[in-house]
This record gives structure tokens, sequence and C-alpha cells, in this order.
């Protein structure tokens, strides 16, 4: 159909000349009322951005040197935030000569990623910059 027709088609029926799809050959156009179309679609994308779910980087920070119990502390607020659905980033800064021992702070990530298990997934593995040395953790991929 013509371009002059179908305008006079969408100006009899009060209604707009919208192309749909300007790619195809020929284009695709559509009549309709594109100011309801617009709201139409305005209404879709906010029920989408209300059903996406934000996940944000929760931060979990160590000594090498850390005493068991405050280890197992720092352990259990990871996995909460990991059950949460959030990311767990996990660091260990190292005060003074302490940084002549960036094993131990290897150690203690390693240690850490084997008590977390099948809880979460290592992201980022084990990076160091500076004084510190971090590692990010992801919450497990949901099998249907």
């Amino acid at each position: 159909m013509s371009t002059d027709a179908a305008l006079e088609m969408a100006e009899d029926a009060d209604l707009d000349l919208v192309e749909v799809s300007p790619k195809a050959k020929p284009p695709v156009c559509r009549l309709m009322d594109y100011g309801k179309f617009k709201y139409q679609q305005s209404k879709r994308n906010h029920v989408a951005r209300q059903n996406q779910k934000i996940v944000h980087l929760k931060e979990v920070k160590m000594k090498p040197k850390i005493e068991e119990h405050d280890f197992q502390f720092k352990l259990r607020n990871a996995l909460r935030f990991l059950e949460d659905g959030d990311k767990v980033k996990v660091g260990v800064r190292f005060m003074g000569r302490q940084i002549a021992h960036k094993d131990l702070g290897i150690e203690l990530l390693e240690k850490f990623q084997a008590e977390i298990g099948d809880d979460g997934t290592v992201e980022q593995p084990i990076t160091s910059e500076g004084r510190s040395m971090h590692m990010i953790l992801a919450p497990p991929k949901k099998r249907k």
C-alpha cells in the first residue's frame, strides 16, 4: 500500500500511522493510537523494573591473624548475604609488616572459600592490591 493511502486511512479512522519495523522490506506500519501505545509501553517497563532483583555488593573485612570465633562470625554474615542474593567481597587487610606474609592472607581466603562450599561461587579469584587482598563470591545459580 502506498504511504499516501495509508496516511489517508489513518486520518479517516482518527488514528496514527506508526512504523513498527523500519528495517523490513518493505517497512511495516500499523494504524494505532500512538498516545495509548506509549502509555501501555511505559506501564510494561514499570512492571519490569519492579520485578527486577537488585544485587548489592556486601563486604567482609578481615586481618591475617584473625581469631577463629571472629572468622566464624564473618563467615556466618557472608553466608547470610549470599542467601539474600547479594554478592560478597571478602577482603584481607595487611597492617605494618604483615605485608611480608601474603601467604597467610591467601590461606585465609582459601579457607573462607572452602568453608562457604556450595553456598557461593567464586566470581573473581584472589587478587592483591597494595596492602589488601580480596575475592568476590556470588550466590550459586538456582537449578530448575
